[in-house]
């Protein structure tokens, strides 16, 4: 039994599987994404979705489905499935699935009468390739395999439909066909390691329907061109590869292919290699260039996200060469942003006031990791010149104030993670003296004194460590109300709202606070905001309070951080726990650690989504895949297991 395995009972029930995702990357920025059960329930899912920057900065689908059909005798049967108008799912190929599993590959089990046939997915690492292998594992009499091919060639963000437009010819390759519906795009090579006989009938399939954009109040019906179809006989044994790429491959070796990127695969056989694999997928190679995916399906290289979730996606999985890639392509756009470069990072959002805070949180974790010599070697320089960079008032919108304290403006627009907007305008206008960004800024003082001391200079670390010790003072006197923290100050107002960003001044390395302080937070965060999948980013008892992370874009985002849980916040909470509780606390966060793994069989399977709902049963949405989610998990993990150790 696999870890991540899924049987006939649930995967017939479409109100179950439909809610059941996957998804794999090639590291390149590339994708395979559907439902358990191969239905497409969203307009980012397809079997081949890749970034095509010839055209823009978004991801495209090219083939959206690949339907298949047993022939035996004559009789047809088409393990395919898409959802039309009026709630009608046709051709309901799930009914002849036994079972699904992804224990190192996604593997899905069909049985219709006597055959048994078997379907496994991957994607060719760093090259824009998925490759679908078939396997006759039973059958009593001579079969055939039919593949319908549905083009979709659109962006993720839009939808397709019938036009006059669409080139539907296409040319022969080795053992297949090259098709390209518009200009601009590449062309589409749909090839098989066994000669076929393809069928060219043009045909539109009109309003598919993908429910999860319904349920986001977007549009939601699709038309799709099926070009023909392939047909060919199959053994008992044997194996049949499809290949779908935009280049083409000799069929002869798609075996080989596929066996050597089977062996490049790490078997889920818990929750740490679960998310260890999952962790991976969110690495994009472009050209020498390495970022890290802030999450899938619809998300970039965003600064804060990189940043916060690097040491969790590499330096926790042993992925050190990762760390060091992203890190020397992360630098030169840091530096060139202190340099005054106001456009063309790849890095989005790199003027976020808080991002240059949690690079160098990153390289704290970093010498936690390896030495605290070894950070001041590699990232001493970068680390000094981010503190007189931020001290000359250099930043646009980070203004170091007399009393030590760093201020933002976040009225005109967001200037913190809490960035859901409207009319233009932030929902959340957190501004002035903000808690977790002036946190961050105590902690650097305070690390990057000591990476300053470790190369020598005394006289600057001292200097660092002076200052740190003003915003310590001032951080106090600001924020502390004598049971918890404000979440941001500005002229007099004090914002007395329950929300995570406090923690982080307990749970950072370097804390401003006394311990009483610190377990006085920890305290109320465990009482309003603790739930199975992490903190709420806002306490039930606000007027403001807003669990549910449903309905159209414009609610969404008025809920967005007004109630959700965000996994990510888990990581600062339990190293607060266990600075307070040490050894005596490990045993209650290896108990949440449950309500994690129960998500790895749940909205997306073998990952961790972007939030929850705040209220139970905690149900998961946003991205399906969330590099921070994965990244917090994963570190506490590994602190836990070094807890074991000890």
């Amino acid at each position: 039994m696999s870890y991540l395995n899924f049987d006939k009972t649930l995967l017939i029930n479409l109100e179950k599987s439909l809610s059941k995702e996957m998804i794999r990357t090639n590291r390149a920025g590339a994708y395979n994404s559907t439902t358990l059960i191969d239905c497409n329930t969203r307009k980012y899912h397809g079997q081949l979705v890749i970034p095509i920057p010839e055209i823009d900065n978004s991801n495209h689908v090219l083939l959206s489905s690949l339907d298949e059909t047993v022939i035996q005798h004559g009789a047809e049967f088409n393990l395919g499935l898409h959802k039309y108008e009026g709630n009608n799912y046709s051709p309901n190929g799930h009914k002849y699935i036994r079972q699904f599993s992804c224990d190192i590959i996604s593997k899905t089990i069909y049985r219709v009468g006597g055959v048994v046939l078997s379907k496994e997915r991957l994607l060719v690492s760093f090259e824009p390739r998925v490759l679908i292998k078939y396997t006759l594992l039973e059958a009593h009499s001579p079969t055939l395999l039919r593949f319908k091919p549905f083009l979709a060639f659109r962006s993720v963000n839009n939808l397709s439909k019938q036009n006059d437009n669409a080139d539907t010819s296409f040319s022969e390759i080795q053992d297949g066909i090259s098709m390209c519906l518009y200009e601009k795009y590449p062309c589409l090579k749909m090839q098989f390691s066994k000669k076929s006989s393809y069928v060219h009938n043009p045909d539109w399939y009109k309003n598919i329907e993908y429910f999860k954009e319904q349920e986001r109040g977007y549009e939601y019906k699709e038309d799709l061109l099926v070009p023909g179809y392939f047909e060919m006989p199959i053994k008992k044994g044997e194996s049949i590869i499809f290949s779908a790429g935009i280049s083409d491959v000799s069929p002869k070796k798609l075996k080989a292919l596929w066996d050597e990127e089977l062996t490049r695969r790490i078997h889920r056989v818990d929750m740490f290699s679960a998310l260890k694999n999952s962790a991976q997928q969110f690495y994009k190679r472009e050209g020498d260039k390495t970022y890290l995916l802030a999450g899938y399906p619809w998300f970039g290289a965003r600064a804060r996200d990189q940043f916060v979730a690097l040491p969790g996606c590499t330096l926790t999985i042993d992925r050190m060469d990762y760390f060091y890639d992203i890190m020397n392509t992360a630098i030169p756009e840091l530096e060139r942003f202190m340099a005054g470069e106001r456009e063309g990072f790849k890095l989005q959002a790199i003027d976020d006031p808080d991002v240059l805070l949690w690079f160098l949180w990153t390289i704290q974790i970093y010498a936690k990791a390896t030495s605290l010599k070894e950070a001041a070697t590699k990232y001493e320089e970068i680390a000094t010149n981010i503190i007189t960079y931020i001290r000359k008032q250099n930043h646009p919108n980070l203004f170091l104030h007399n009393n030590g304290l760093l201020y933002v403006n976040g009225t005109e627009k967001p200037a913190t993670w809490m960035n859901a907007i409207e009319n233009g305008r932030p929902i959340t206008p957190r501004t002035g003296y903000v808690v977790e960004i002036n946190a961050l800024w105590y902690n650097a003082l305070k690390f990057v004194a000591e990476l300053t001391r470790e190369k020598g200079n005394e006289h600057a670390a001292d200097l660092l460590d002076y200052q740190a010790e003003i915003a310590r003072e001032a951080f106090v006197s600001t924020f502390w109300n004598g049971t918890y923290l404000y979440d941001y100050v500005v002229d007099n107002y004090n914002d007395w709202e329950v929300r995570p960003n406090m923690i982080l001044a307990v749970g950072l390395p370097h804390s401003p606070l006394n311990k009483q302080q610190q377990k006085s937070i920890l305290d109320i965060t465990t009482k309003e905001l603790l739930t199975p999948k992490g903190l709420r980013t806002l306490s039930p008892k606000s007027g403001s309070y807003r669990p549910n992370y449903v309905g159209g874009q414009l609610e969404r985002d008025r809920n967005y951080h007004n109630g959700p849980v965000w996994p990510c916040t888990f990581g600062a909470f339990a190293m607060s726990y266990l600075k307070i509780y040490k050894q005596s606390g490990k045993s209650f966060l290896e108990r949440m650690l449950i309500g994690f793994e129960a998500e790895m069989t749940e909205l997306c399977v073998g990952t961790l989504p972007e939030l929850f709902d705040g209220n139970p049963p905690f149900k998961g949405h946003g991205g399906m895949s969330f590099a921070m989610s994965v990244a917090e998990v994963l570190r506490i993990i590994n602190v836990l297991n070094k807890y074991e150790n000890e």
